[in-house]
Protein backbone atom coordinates (compact mmCIF):
# COMPACT_ATOMS: atom_id res chain seq x y z
CA UNK A 1 0.00 0.00 0.00
CA UNK A 2 0.95 3.65 -0.56
CA UNK A 3 3.58 2.72 -3.14
CA UNK A 4 1.69 4.40 -5.98
CA UNK A 5 0.76 1.20 -7.83
CA UNK A 6 -2.63 2.53 -8.97
CA UNK A 7 -1.00 5.74 -10.15
CA UNK A 8 1.50 3.71 -12.20
CA UNK A 9 -1.36 1.65 -13.67
CA UNK A 10 -3.28 4.77 -14.70
CA UNK A 11 -0.14 6.37 -16.10
CA UNK A 12 0.49 3.23 -18.16
CA UNK A 13 -3.07 3.37 -19.50
CA UNK A 14 -2.57 7.04 -20.40
CA UNK A 15 0.67 6.25 -22.22
CA UNK A 16 -1.08 3.64 -24.39
CA UNK A 17 -3.98 5.99 -25.20
CA UNK A 18 -1.59 8.83 -26.00
CA UNK A 19 -0.06 6.65 -28.72
CA UNK A 20 -3.45 5.78 -30.19
CA UNK A 21 -3.50 2.33 -28.60
CA UNK A 22 -6.31 0.79 -26.54
CA UNK A 23 -5.69 -0.52 -23.01
CA UNK A 24 -8.34 -2.65 -21.30
CA UNK A 25 -8.60 -2.07 -17.56
CA UNK A 26 -9.97 -4.53 -14.99
CA UNK A 27 -10.77 -3.95 -11.32
CA UNK A 28 -12.45 -6.30 -8.81
CA UNK A 29 -16.14 -5.58 -8.24
CA UNK A 30 -15.65 -5.94 -4.49
CA UNK A 31 -13.52 -2.78 -4.43
CA UNK A 32 -16.29 -0.24 -3.94
CA UNK A 33 -14.31 2.41 -2.04
CA UNK A 34 -15.04 4.96 -4.77
CA UNK A 35 -17.43 3.40 -7.27
CA UNK A 36 -17.68 -0.09 -8.73
CA UNK A 37 -15.93 -0.15 -12.09
CA UNK A 38 -13.71 2.85 -11.38
CA UNK A 39 -9.98 2.78 -10.65
CA UNK A 40 -8.90 5.80 -8.61
CA UNK A 41 -5.53 6.65 -7.14
CA UNK A 42 -4.90 8.49 -3.87
CA UNK A 43 -3.69 11.55 -5.80
CA UNK A 44 -6.99 11.85 -7.67
CA UNK A 45 -6.34 10.19 -11.04
CA UNK A 46 -9.10 7.86 -12.15
CA UNK A 47 -10.41 5.82 -15.06
CA UNK A 48 -13.36 3.61 -15.88
CA UNK A 49 -12.65 -0.12 -15.84
CA UNK A 50 -14.40 -3.45 -16.23
CA UNK A 51 -15.50 -4.73 -12.81
CA UNK A 52 -14.93 -8.47 -12.51
CA UNK A 53 -16.28 -11.07 -10.10
CA UNK A 54 -14.42 -14.13 -8.84
CA UNK A 55 -16.22 -16.45 -11.27
CA UNK A 56 -15.66 -14.30 -14.38
CA UNK A 57 -13.55 -15.68 -17.22
CA UNK A 58 -11.14 -12.86 -18.05
CA UNK A 59 -9.83 -14.58 -21.17
CA UNK A 60 -13.33 -14.71 -22.64
CA UNK A 61 -14.01 -11.11 -21.62
CA UNK A 62 -10.95 -9.95 -23.54
CA UNK A 63 -11.73 -12.17 -26.53
CA UNK A 64 -15.26 -10.73 -26.68
CA UNK A 65 -13.86 -7.22 -26.52
CA UNK A 66 -11.53 -8.02 -29.40
CA UNK A 67 -14.58 -8.58 -31.60
CA UNK A 68 -15.41 -4.88 -31.17
CA UNK A 69 -11.96 -3.23 -31.10
CA UNK A 70 -8.26 -3.91 -30.95
CA UNK A 71 -6.76 -4.36 -27.47
CA UNK A 72 -3.10 -3.52 -27.03
CA UNK A 73 -2.68 -4.11 -23.29
CA UNK A 74 -4.60 -5.46 -20.29
CA UNK A 75 -4.14 -3.73 -16.92
CA UNK A 76 -5.45 -5.28 -13.70
CA UNK A 77 -5.83 -3.32 -10.46
CA UNK A 78 -5.91 -4.96 -7.00
CA UNK A 79 -4.64 -8.17 -8.62
CA UNK A 80 -4.29 -9.90 -5.26
CA UNK A 81 -8.04 -10.58 -5.45
CA UNK A 82 -7.70 -12.70 -8.59
CA UNK A 83 -8.40 -16.42 -8.31
CA UNK A 84 -5.96 -19.09 -9.43
CA UNK A 85 -8.14 -19.70 -12.49
CA UNK A 86 -8.15 -16.01 -13.40
CA UNK A 87 -4.36 -15.77 -13.17
CA UNK A 88 -4.22 -18.70 -15.59
CA UNK A 89 -6.71 -16.92 -17.87
CA UNK A 90 -4.48 -13.83 -17.87
CA UNK A 91 -1.52 -15.98 -18.87
CA UNK A 92 -3.63 -17.29 -21.77
CA UNK A 93 -4.25 -13.71 -22.90
CA UNK A 94 -0.48 -13.28 -23.14
CA UNK A 95 0.31 -16.68 -24.67
CA UNK A 96 -2.64 -17.16 -27.05
CA UNK A 97 -3.71 -13.61 -27.88
CA UNK A 98 -0.25 -12.00 -27.73
CA UNK A 99 -1.55 -9.14 -25.57
CA UNK A 100 0.67 -7.97 -22.68
CA UNK A 101 -0.92 -8.10 -19.22
CA UNK A 102 0.23 -5.89 -16.34
CA UNK A 103 -1.08 -6.71 -12.85
CA UNK A 104 -0.81 -4.39 -9.86
CA UNK A 105 -1.53 -5.51 -6.30
CA UNK A 106 -0.35 -6.50 -2.85
CA UNK A 107 1.79 -9.52 -2.08
CA UNK A 108 0.55 -10.42 1.41
CA UNK A 109 -2.53 -9.85 3.54
CA UNK A 110 -2.80 -8.34 7.05
CA UNK A 111 -1.65 -11.64 8.58
CA UNK A 112 1.47 -11.88 6.44
CA UNK A 113 -0.02 -14.61 4.24
CA UNK A 114 -0.07 -14.61 0.44
CA UNK A 115 -3.32 -13.78 -1.32
CA UNK A 116 -4.36 -16.47 -3.82
CA UNK A 117 -3.94 -14.09 -6.73
CA UNK A 118 -0.51 -12.98 -5.54
CA UNK A 119 0.55 -16.58 -4.97
CA UNK A 120 0.00 -17.57 -8.60
CA UNK A 121 1.18 -14.28 -10.07
CA UNK A 122 4.48 -14.76 -8.22
CA UNK A 123 4.66 -18.31 -9.56
CA UNK A 124 3.66 -17.71 -13.19
CA UNK A 125 4.55 -14.11 -14.08
CA UNK A 126 7.19 -13.49 -16.74
CA UNK A 127 8.49 -10.51 -14.81
CA UNK A 128 8.16 -9.17 -11.26
CA UNK A 129 8.75 -5.56 -10.31
CA UNK A 130 8.49 -4.17 -6.80
CA UNK A 131 7.13 -0.69 -6.16
CA UNK A 132 8.72 0.57 -2.97
CA UNK A 133 7.26 2.54 -0.10
CA UNK A 134 8.44 3.50 3.38
CA UNK A 135 7.39 2.32 6.84
CA UNK A 136 6.78 5.00 9.48
CA UNK A 137 10.02 3.80 11.08
CA UNK A 138 11.93 4.94 7.99
CA UNK A 139 12.66 1.39 6.83
CA UNK A 140 11.46 -0.14 3.58
CA UNK A 141 7.83 -1.26 3.93
CA UNK A 142 7.11 -4.75 2.59
CA UNK A 143 4.04 -5.78 4.61
CA UNK A 144 0.62 -4.50 5.65
CA UNK A 145 -1.20 -4.60 8.99
CA UNK A 146 -4.90 -4.09 9.60
CA UNK A 147 -5.43 -1.88 12.63
CA UNK A 148 -8.27 -0.93 14.94
CA UNK A 149 -9.21 2.64 15.85
CA UNK A 150 -6.63 2.67 18.64
CA UNK A 151 -3.79 1.71 16.29
CA UNK A 152 -3.36 -1.92 17.37
CA UNK A 153 -3.07 -4.75 14.85
CA UNK A 154 -6.08 -6.99 14.25
CA UNK A 155 -4.91 -10.59 14.16
CA UNK A 156 -8.15 -12.26 13.08
CA UNK A 157 -10.81 -11.63 10.48
CA UNK A 158 -11.66 -12.13 6.83
CA UNK A 159 -8.70 -11.98 4.45
CA UNK A 160 -10.69 -9.69 2.15
CA UNK A 161 -11.83 -6.47 3.76
CA UNK A 162 -11.64 -3.38 1.58
CA UNK A 163 -10.27 -0.28 3.25
CA UNK A 164 -7.81 2.57 3.00
CA UNK A 165 -5.35 4.28 5.31
CA UNK A 166 -7.88 4.23 8.15
CA UNK A 167 -7.72 0.40 8.21
CA UNK A 168 -4.34 -0.59 6.80
CA UNK A 169 -0.77 0.57 7.42
CA UNK A 170 2.30 -0.33 5.37
CA UNK A 171 5.18 -1.47 7.59
CA UNK A 172 8.59 -3.10 7.42
CA UNK A 173 8.98 -6.80 8.24
CA UNK A 174 10.58 -5.91 11.58
CA UNK A 175 7.74 -3.55 12.49
CA UNK A 176 5.16 -6.10 11.35
CA UNK A 177 6.54 -8.64 13.82
CA UNK A 178 6.52 -6.12 16.67
CA UNK A 179 3.02 -4.87 15.87
CA UNK A 180 1.28 -8.10 14.81
CA UNK A 181 2.95 -10.60 17.15
CA UNK A 182 4.29 -8.30 19.86
CA UNK A 183 1.20 -6.16 20.40
CA UNK A 184 2.96 -2.88 19.75
CA UNK A 185 0.77 0.10 18.89
CA UNK A 186 1.37 1.76 15.54
CA UNK A 187 3.04 5.13 16.06
CA UNK A 188 2.60 7.26 12.96
CA UNK A 189 5.09 10.05 12.41
CA UNK A 190 3.97 13.49 11.33
CA UNK A 191 5.68 14.01 7.93
CA UNK A 192 6.19 17.68 8.78
CA UNK A 193 8.02 16.82 11.97
CA UNK A 194 11.74 16.33 11.41
CA UNK A 195 13.95 14.17 13.59
CA UNK A 196 17.15 15.61 15.05
CA UNK A 197 20.16 14.23 13.23
CA UNK A 198 21.73 13.15 16.53
CA UNK A 199 18.74 10.89 17.27
CA UNK A 200 19.23 9.08 13.97
CA UNK A 201 22.96 8.74 14.56
CA UNK A 202 22.35 7.40 18.05
CA UNK A 203 19.92 4.75 16.87
CA UNK A 204 22.37 3.60 14.18
CA UNK A 205 25.12 3.35 16.79
CA UNK A 206 22.88 1.15 18.97
CA UNK A 207 22.36 -1.25 16.05
CA UNK A 208 26.12 -1.61 15.61
CA UNK A 209 26.76 -2.35 19.29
Amino acid sequence: MNAGKTTVLLQSAHNYRERGMMPLLFTPALDNRHKVGVIKSRIGLESDAIAFERNDDLFNRVRQQLEQENIHCVLVDEAQFLTKEQVYQLSEIVDRLAIPVLCFGLRTDFQGELFQGSHYLLAWADRLEELKTICHTGRKATMVVRVDKAGYALREGSQVEVGGNERYVSVSRREFKEVFFGGKKIQLIDPLQSRPAEDSAASQKELLE
